[in-house]
């Protein structure tokens, strides 16, 4: 009759077969990822602004914007004056000449 193992020296040879096959599963592991990691390509360089820089303002334009657009006040200002004055002119003028259309008409009848 074969003398059969204690379950003790049996569960210990099973062990270090399991820590054997372990270590194997573990290389095998690692030598794949170090494949994945030698096909990957390279990173993305950086992201590089690709927008268009705006030109500078200079303050001579803005300075130049409100000497013109104060000239364009004072003359418009000036011309609604003149309008304004034209139009006590004319009216003045057309009262005068009715007055004297009346004492016209007045003196021939």
């Amino acid at each position: 009759m074969i003398p059969q193992p204690h379950p003790v020296d049996r569960a210990a040879v099973e062990a270090a077969a399991a820590a054997e096959q372990s270590e194997t599963y573990a290389l095998v592991l690692a030598a794949v990822q170090a494949a994945q990691l030698a096909q990957q390509q390279p990173p993305a360089a950086a992201h590089v602004c690709q927008h268009v820089p705006r030109p500078t303002v200079h303050p001579g334009r803005w300075l130049a914007l409100g000497v013109g657009g104060g000239f364009l006040a004072v003359s418009l200002a000036v011309s609604i004056a003149a309008v304004a004055v034209s139009a006590v002119a004319l009216v003045v003028a057309l009262l005068v000449l009715r007055s004297v259309w009346q004492s016209t008409v007045r003196k021939g009848a």
